[in-house]
């Protein structure tokens, strides 16, 4: 066996020896000198049901004319005892119905009566033209292999006539009442070693549906090299998960299908909950997982909704494991939903008031909020929360305390510093909108007519006044000015926003400047209101002044922009660039490859928990009156927003981290670096670590695509991966279907290019704006997720109040008390890792034999080691005092790319894909 990276899932499996191909098992191998006695030890025979042999070749009658006179049994050709071993997962903590129900389940499955076994050979039969096929029950169990309580293995016994050939599939019937979990089947007893049958599936009840499942052995084949004995078999498996956009789904199928974000508002319950459909030419938008749950009764085109405790659909084996479902389903998702959030509001409601001074926010972190509401009671102590937030219980009180967020940890005050506003545009949890500024002046692509002049109210004389005596020509020349821009993004929906109580916007745009001692700077930042009427657009340019007036204004300023920036990276980069437009790839993958496809092997760690977390996230935050709507700028607006970014702004091509750093300016194209770009800014943590990913991870798939296909003709001749790539395209992005931008699919460069986009975005990419949530928000004056007033200007009667006092009307401008609690509560979840966390190059031990190739192991091992030097460089940049946006007096070290981590809110690690 390959020495593996396991996961620590806290328990060990005996450990397998090393057999043929690779094959190992947990401690039970039948070699060929053992099969004779095996035919004594295994129970072949009990009952009419024990075993069926249909070897369709050739009956009993046939093989013994074919035979002759029998001849002693020392001599006739009994053909070959196989045994398969069935490993089946149960839950962790079962209830005393379950244990109950379990042993009768042992009782049903050891008379044979409990699941039928059906194994189909690579070979073809001439009289039924399908794969050779022998049938049996589990009959009986033997002792677990490991001190794993969970795990249960049955046997099942077969006769197999030696020109059976190699097993290729096997077809599995679930008898009980209810469904079970088939962690892998392995046959013994074939002169090649054992075969083993990885699963991972949960098996539907016949009582459900009278289908078998099938389950096909780990070898990787392309659909032209498919055994004869099982290309039906394969067609039939990918037909099975596809459905046909008609009824509703049950909890229990495994149907992939698309539909339109048609199910974020709820008309029936209230006329301010209506949100429009996102799907279509006026809102296009990636395809989700389709329910099929009927219409609401006050519209037709929108799907009526499940609301929280009750689970919404998604396929069977994309729900939750079990450990996962104890963290977040059932633990902190429903605890802090349907639970604590309430209580929050219960207990602040009455008082949501602004903090009124700094110190009020501290005692967040010092202190804890007391939720005194009576239906609070439990709620904490049953809330399994992360390492970012803790609780202290009192008689009859709750206390919930939050761990002081990293952003601060070091130096309570850097929040406040020009130096780093600047620096969390390259190394804080939204470190993907900062662009090279290339032209001046700057200008507007919106309409004249609707939105007033494109031209930018920022000046040549303002800037130059702040470049240190440097010409603008200059400084655009050398590459020192750079731009956050988000004036185009969001004026359309200013108004709108503005209109909605307790919210107050500007279109932003925020000029910053590299000095020659290498510290990025903001010098200006222009905030636009739309033109209303006859009037022109409000545009007005602040600068940092040196006067106190002036000073606090600048704050009130970069808080609007980290105001604007929180809610396009939760809404634009964090949604819909990674969970959204990935969930299409998701969909497309399981209906046209099939499972043992290789590029399906590739992906499948990429695509674990997706579904799921989107699904939860439809029902109770991206909804209309859900969280997002509740805590960030835009409210019932929010993905309206998205939409329109994902009209104006989202490409394929360009989600590639090379590609969007050379769109941005961030970056240039140079042969010479490893991934043929060198960074504009060198200290740039994201893009700098970033690369070292990325390229690992492009290496790992060159390598991979190349070892299964030898040349174009093989990528183009593949009808399952063509049809792969022209539905994530024709139905999965189909409001995008006639873009010039989408690549190709004719080699394997461009095979390889789309999988690495893929793999990228659904692990470092999502790793690097999402686990920094509640380090760099949960400290709300550093990221507040909304403004609640304007900046104040001379002849406003406000104004007075700010010259009083400015820092009572900046915390005011913040979110509530009760807005930043909630919001806090959000990021720390979404911030968290599971125990059950698989991280990118690991892989779980109940995965080791998803595919039996010798070179794709090794390959994979390499990809892994080559991660973990990556580790080792990141660690020591970190300690590089050149690098200060990484290092320095109370800087926090740039972790969101480091491989691994343990569970809770780290700040750091990869997982395979978006669990979260």
């Amino acid at each position: 066996m390959l020495p593996f990276k396991p996961l620590n899932l806290n328990f060990s499996l005996r450990p397998s020896p090393p057999q043929v191909a690779l094959n190992s098992f947990w401690g039970i191998h039948f070699p060929p000198s053992a099969r004779r006695s095996l035919q004594v030890q295994a129970t072949v025979g009990g009952g009419d049901q024990s075993q069926t042999m249909t070897t369709t070749s050739l009956d009993s009658k046939e093989m013994k004319e074919k035979k002759g006179p029998m001849e002693p049994s020392s001599s006739v050709d009994e053909g070959i005892q196989v045994r398969a071993v069935v490993t089946i997962k149960k839950k962790m903590k079962e209830k005393i119905g379950e244990k109950l129900g379990d042993q009768w389940e042992y009782l049903v499955n050891g008379v044979g009566q409990g699941i039928k076994i059906q194994l189909i050979s690579h070979d073809i039969d001439p009289v039924t033209n399908s794969g050779k096929s022998v049938q049996t029950y589990v009959k009986g169990w033997i002792p677990k292999p490991s001190n794993v309580s969970y795990i249960v293995e049955y046997t099942a016994d077969f006769s197999v006539p030696s020109g059976f050939g190699c097993p290729g599939a096997i077809l599995i019937t679930n008898l009980h009442g209810k469904e079970f979990y088939l962690v892998e089947i392995i046959v013994h007893g074939f002169s090649g070693g054992p075969v083993f049958f990885p699963a991972n599936t949960w098996i539907h009840s016949r009582n459900d549906n009278p289908e078998s499942r099938i389950i096909f052995n780990n070898q990787a084949y392309l659909p032209s090299q498919t055994p004869a004995g099982i290309k039906d078999l394969r067609h039939e498996d990918l037909l099975s998960v596809r459905g046909n956009q008609h009824g509703i789904r049950k909890q229990h199928e495994r149907i992939y299908d698309y539909d339109t974000y048609n199910d974020l508002g709820n008309p029936d319950k209230d006329e301010e909950l209506v949100r429009p459909v996102l799907g279509g030419h006026e809102r296009p938008y990636p395809r989700r997982c389709r329910t099929g749950r009927p219409p609401t009764l006050s519209d037709p085109l929108s799907e009526s909704r499940i609301e929280k405790p009750h689970p919404v659909y998604v396929p069977r084996d994309e729900t939750f494991e079990e450990i996962k479902q104890d963290t977040f389903s059932a633990g902190r998702l429903k605890a802090l939903f349907h639970n604590l959030l309430p209580s929050l509001a219960a207990t602040l409601s009455s008082s949501d008031i602004p903090f009124k001074c700094f110190s009020d926010i501290d005692k967040l972190y010092i202190e804890g909020v007391l939720l005194r509401d009576e239906e609070s009671k439990g709620v904490v102590e049953n809330l399994l929360v992360g390492k970012m937030m803790k609780q202290v219980l009192s008689a009859g009180e709750s206390l919930l305390k939050y761990e002081i967020p990293a952003v601060i940890k070091g130096d309570k005050f850097s929040w406040l510093r020009d130096n780093e506003f600047a620096r969390q545009t390259l190394a804080g949890v939204n470190p993907v909108n900062i662009e090279l500024l290339k032209e001046f002046p700057i200008r507007s692509n919106l309409d004249p007519a609707l939105y007033g002049p494109p031209e930018s109210a920022i000046t040549k004389e303002l800037l130059e006044q702040e470049l240190s005596g440097m010409s603008l020509e200059q400084a655009i020349e050398e590459k020192r000015l750079f731009i956050l821009d988000y004036h185009d993004m969001l004026l359309p929906f200013i108004k709108k926003m503005n209109s909605l109580p307790g919210r107050k916007a500007y279109a932003s745009r925020t000029i910053l400047f590299y000095t020659k001692a290498g510290i990025l700077r903001p010098i200006a930042i222009e905030l636009s209101l739309p033109k209303m009427h006859s009037s022109p657009q409000n545009k007005r340019v602040y600068t940092q002044g040196h006067d106190a007036t002036t000073h606090w204004i600048w704050k009130l300023a970069k808080a609007h922009v980290s105001s604007n920036d929180a809610g396009v990276h939760q809404l634009v980069n964090h949604w819909l660039r990674t969970h959204a437009c990935m969930e299409p790839y998701i969909i497309a993958t399981h209906r046209q490859l099939s499972s043992m496809h290789p590029i399906y092997k590739l992906l499948h760690p990429h695509m674990r928990y997706t579904l799921e977390i989107n699904a939860l996230a439809r029902q109770n935050l991206i909804n209309g009156g859900g969280i997002i709507e509740a805590s960030f700028s835009p409210g019932k607006y929010a993905m309206e927003l998205s939409s329109a970014a994902y009209k104006n702004l989202w490409r394929f091509d360009m989600e590639s981290l090379p590609a969007d750093l050379i769109r941005r300016g961030m970056a240039e194209e140079d042969p010479s670096m490893p991934c043929g770009v060198k960074l504009v800014i060198e200290d740039y943590p994201y893009a700098a670590d970033g690369l070292l990913i990325w390229s690992a991870i492009k290496e790992w798939v060159e390598s991979y695509v190349g070892h299964f296909y030898s040349d174009s003709n093989s990528v183009t001749s593949d009808v399952e991966l063509q049809a792969w790539w022209s539905e994530i395209k024709l139905k999965g992005h189909c409001d995008k279907k006639n873009e010039p931008w989408w690549p190709k699919l004719d080699t394997q460069q461009d095979l390889s290019g789309i999988l690495t986009t893929m793999i990228w975005v659904a692990s470092g990419q999502h790793a690097a704006i999402n686990f920094g949530q509640y380090p760099f928000g949960g400290y709300v004056p550093n990221r507040p997720t909304l403004i609640r007033k304007l900046i104040p200007q001379e002849n406003d009667p406000e104004f007075e109040k700010f010259i009083q006092n400015p820092q009572i009307v900046f915390l005011s401008s913040l979110p509530t008390q009760l807005q930043a609690t909630k919001v806090m509560a959000v990021q720390d979840t979404l911030s968290t890792h599971s125990p059950d966390e698989e991280y990118l190059g690991q892989l779980n031990p109940l995965h080791n034999h998803r595919i039996n190739d010798h070179e794709i192991l090794e390959l994979f091992n390499k990809f892994s080691a080559k991660l973990e030097e990556i580790e080792e460089i990141i660690n020591a940049r970190n300690k590089d005092t050149r690098l200060r946006n990484r290092s320095g007096a109370g800087v926090p070290p740039y972790e969101l790319l480091l491989r691994s981590s343990g569970p809770g809110v780290t700040g750091r690690g990869i997982p395979n894909s978006i669990s979260i």
